[in-house]
């Protein structure tokens, strides 16, 4: 899939549906986001008015983790010397 992205991302912009599909059962569908719909909080206000669901009350801080500098080999690089 990755190497086709582009490609299956072109699809999608057209109006395209792409399933994605593991063992051949459908495990995703990307579809073409509509900038006329609804919000994300306004499709959940209804279920928010019902006590359903509560919205976060402050912004996700993105940056909490701190890159780590160590010693060695990159974890990447490891790893690709275990799958030979």
């Amino acid at each position: 899939m990755k190497n086709q992205l582009s490609r299956y991302i072109a699809l999608v912009k057209k109006g395209d549906d792409v399933l994605i599909t593991e063992r051949g059962r459908v495990i995703a569908r990307v579809i073409r986001e509509d900038s006329r719909r609804n919000s994300l909080r306004q499709a959940l206000q209804a279920l928010v008015l019902k006590g359903q669901v509560v919205m976060p009350t402050r912004e996700i801080n993105r940056d909490i983790a701190k890159p780590v500098k160590l010693q060695g080999k990159p974890v990447s690089e490891i790893v690709v010397e275990d799958r030979r």
